[in-house]
Formats: structure tokens, sequence, C-alpha cells
């Protein structure tokens, strides 16, 4: 039986997975065209996967040398001479398994190997020779496919092995090279440039101008996410909802790769129902547990303290950043998958790298916040047969918040108001409930907070408070936000800063909608 896999490469054999003819299909056009290649993905965004098959499937018409730098130290590429050897030799290591390399090919890999194998360097001159003498001896085009380049970023021996592929493809015509090369990582190689050259230095005079980059969207569609669980739901009759799990996995992951399969993966293993309620526990799961996604996040985040700035402005402030593919930060978050261009606007990724991104920054501040300390002292108060008192959540917030907050200046108020409901609600629903922010009503004056408990959807609306015509609309905004959500009841709360406010809790009826607003 065939199961869902989040380490390694996916074999359609062993894993469900999306099917990735497609994405096969356009890489396999470009080495035709002898086209030298950069595929850049986040982590864990099936890129390994993409080159094992792209491997089976080119190993028809060409020679594929497919190798990774994974296992790569420094004294790997201590010199230019000590990476050429390496190079050749991970390329001899693949002789047993590429059945269509001839004899000419296989003897010259040996023989280099072997005349430099004292000294484990290889100089550019006969590495030069034995790039030409293969390419040419060989009955078929070669490829050559290199993973994980990312290990070679802080090596000048690697840009000035780019800067000899590229010699090579330019002479191509009179020389004979590779027909393609592909690199693959996270980094691009523009980035990888930043890292070993001088800040004064120009910053993207890559040797690698000559490659074009996957732009290929590798996200998994929704459909594809159908045809996946169809061929799970065939072999386990769960009588799931197809389409609506799918939607489900969708919305919440924006089809990233791993927390598609990560999802389901935990859904499978634990034997949780394949619905709403199942797939909100796999969702928790997936948040508290530690994996090598959410810990690069938290070094990434440790690593560039102005990308972390940007995300909590978005998150926390509403703050609107428009998308400039020249600004480094943005760049560099939009490389590592944590965000995204949204109508020219820059979007958190998707809804579980946001929820991570909130429980992370919350657990900063929790150990020092008396609010946060309120919610772990009440949480006991607020669930009742399974469901969230959440008018009593909000009566509770509105005191504690006017007690220790109330003579605050008001800048800091407007700032900070949601996020302190946010380090409230945390240790309430901890363990048991999610939330998120419906990043198309997250701004200065509003969000829309949706609260997932056992199952059961809350709406908030989080706004500051701007006048009663103001806080009209924002009734009205909130049933149309109820309706699509079906729910009947919704929740507000209004940050107010009139001197003369009317705080407090209060039920109100707008059409056959119940709004229960506090005013804080």
């Amino acid at each position: 039986m065939r199961r869902f896999n989040t380490t390694g490469t996916c074999y359609p054999d062993e894993h469900y997975m999306v099917d990735i003819t497609k994405r096969l299909d356009i890489i396999e056009q470009k080495v035709a065209n002898g086209e030298y290649i950069t595929i850049n993905r986040g982590r864990q965004y099936g890129k390994t996967t993409t080159l094992y098959h792209l491997t089976k499937r080119l190993s028809k018409d060409y020679v594929v040398f497919s190798i990774s730098f994974e296992s790569f130290n420094q004294n790997n590429f201590a010199t230019d001479d000590r990476l050429a050897f390496s190079l050749v030799n991970l390329m001899k290591n693949q002789i047993k398994i590429r059945k269509n390399i001839n004899d000419y090919v296989r003897d010259a890999i040996t023989t280099i190997i072997d005349k430099n194998s004292e000294n484990k360097e290889i100089s550019v001159e006969n590495f030069t020779e034995f790039i030409e003498n293969i390419c040419s001896d060989s009955d078929k085009p070669i490829v050559l496919i290199i993973d994980e380049v990312d290990n070679a970023s802080n090596y000048e021996s690697f840009i000035n092995l780019l800067r000899f592929l590229r010699d090579k493809y330019l002479n191509r015509r009179d020389l004979p090279t590779f027909k393609s090369v592909i690199l693959a990582g996270v980094y691009d190689i523009k980035n990888l440039k930043l890292k070993v050259r001088p800040e004064s230095e120009h910053q993207y005079n890559s040797p690698w101008n000559i490659a074009v980059p996957f732009d290929e969207d590798m996200s998994l569609s929704k459909s594809g996410i159908e045809k996946m669980l169809a061929e799970y739901e065939a072999d386990h009759k769960t009588g799931m909802d197809i389409p609506k799990m799918a939607q489900l996995i969708t919305d919440y992951t924006s089809g990233y790769p791993f927390f598609v399969s990560r999802l389901c993966q935990l859904i499978d293993t634990h034997k949780l129902e394949w619905n709403r309620e199942g797939f909100l526990k796999a969702e928790n799961m997936l948040l508290t547990e530690s994996n090598t996604f959410f810990d690069d996040l938290i070094k990434k985040l440790d690593d560039y303290p102005t990308m972390t700035k940007m995300l909590k402005d978005i998150l926390y402030h509403g703050t609107s950043y428009t998308f400039n593919t020249d600004d480094r930060v943005m760049s560099i978050s939009k490389m590592f998958n944590y965000i995204d261009s949204d109508n020219g606007k820059v979007k958190i990724f998707n809804r579980i790298i946001e929820t991570r991104l909130y429980n992370f920054f919350i657990v900063e501040e929790q150990m020092e916040n008396r609010i946060y300390d309120q919610g772990s002292i009440e949480k006991n108060q607020f669930v009742e047969n399974g469901l969230l008192k959440m008018d009593k959540i909000l009566e509770r917030f509105a005191v504690h918040f006017n007690d220790i907050y109330g003579g605050e200046e008001q800048t800091f108020k407007e700032e900070e108001g949601r996020r302190y409901f946010m380090l409230y609600i945390k240790p309430i629903i901890n363990g048991t409930g999610n939330y998120y922010i419906e990043a198309q009503t997250r701004d200065r004056s509003r969000t829309d907070m949706i609260i997932d408990y056992l199952g059961t959807q809350y709406i908030i609306e989080m706004k500051i408070w701007r006048g009663n015509a103001y806080n009209e609309r924002g009734e009205q905004q909130l049933t149309e936000y109820l309706d699509y959500y079906h729910v009947n009841k919704g929740y507000m709360l209004s940050f107010c800063f009139n001197q003369k406010k009317d705080s407090g809790v209060r039920t109100i009826k707008y059409g056959d909608k119940e709004i229960v607003e506090a005013v804080v």
C-alpha cells in the first residue's frame, strides 16, 4: 500500500504524489534547446523529487550525471583543483547506475581519477581537456545536474567553476561541452554571489548569467491534489468529500508541496477523519512539531532581522508593502517562499507559515506580557461542551486591556491592540485550536481573525473605531463575511480612542445575523 512521504524522493509506485509530468515536459524542452537552467525554490519544495524523475526521463536521450553537493565540505571546495577532482569523483560514482555511458567515457572518468587520486586534485587544464574529451567521445549528449548548490555558497572555487562552465557554454559551437547544466537549490546564483564578494563590489555581477531560471509554478494545484486524494480514496475507502478536502488543503497550504504531503500524512498515520475536524487536528499537530522547514524558518529570522521586521509589520500592524523584486529583503523572502506577490502587494505565502510566525513571535513576548498571563489564568472558564465562550472571552479581554493599557498613549494602542488580543487568545486555544488572519482584510484599520476550534469557526473582526458610520460599515462587512463562512454569529473587537467612548460588550441583531461587539 502506498503512503504519503515528506522525506527524500517521492516515487509514484510507493507514495501518493501529485503528477509532475507537465513540469518535466517543460524542463526537458529547455534541455533539448541546449539551455543552462537554474531551479530555485524554498526548502522541501519538491526539487529533489523533480530532479530524480527528470534524470530518469532524460536518460533515454542523454547521458545524465545527476550529482549533489549535499555531502561536500570545506575540503572539497578548498581550491579550484580540489573541487574539480571532487566533481569528477561524483561522476565516477554514477558509472554503475548510468547504463548508457559508453566505454570511452567510462575509461576517461576512471583514468583521470586514478591518475590524480594521490593529491585529490585535477588542474584546470586537465579538467578542461577532460570535459571536452568525454563530451566528444560520448555517443549521446551529456547533461550535468547539480543539486544542493547552496552548500557551495561560501566558496570562491564554486564561483570559479561557474565561470569555467560559462566559458565552455559560450564556446560550445567550437569546442565540445555539456548539452545542458542544471543547478538546483534554495538560493539563486545572484544571492550565492553576495556571500563570497565584498559588499563594496557589484552585487549582481554573476558569472551564471547565461542560465535561464525555471519560473514555472511548482506549487501543487487543487486539481492535482484532488487526483492524489482520489488515488488514496480508491485504496482506503474513507468516504471523504474529495473536492472539499482538496480545497481545504489548498486554502491552508497554497500548494506548498511539503505542507500538502505532511498534512495528509498526519491524517493518515494518526487515523484522523478526512473531514474539516480531522484536518484541523492535523494542522495543529503540524504547527506544534519541529521539522526541517520550521527549524530553518526560525534560523532565517535570526539571520535576517530586516526580513523579520517586515514580516512583523505585515502580521501585526497591517502594513502594506508593494512587492519589488529589486528590494533585497523581499527578493530573499520570496526566494525562501515565506512571502509571495498578490496583485503587486506582499503577502505571507500561506496560512501555515503565517500561523507559525504568529506563534513564534508570541512565544518571544509571552513571558513578559501581562495580557498573556491573564489568558493563561482564565483559560479554563472559556470552554463549555467543546465550544469557545467567545462572548465571555471578549468581555474579559476588554476588562484586562483597559486595566493594563488604559493609560498608554494612543499611538501605542492603535499599533498594538490587535496584537495583544492574539496574545490573550493564544493560551486559551493552545493545543486544541488555531487562528489565522484573512490577508484580504489585513490593514491598519481592519483585520478579520478566524479561529478554528474543534471544527467550529469563530469570525472576529478587529478594527480601529473611526466613528459610528464607519462602525456600521464594519457590521455590514462582517455579516457578508459570515455569509461566506455559513455562520450566523460573529464578533467585533473595536479599539476606540474617543475620550467619551462607551466601552463594554453588547449584542446586536443585523438582519438574520447576531453580532457581539466589544469596545475597548
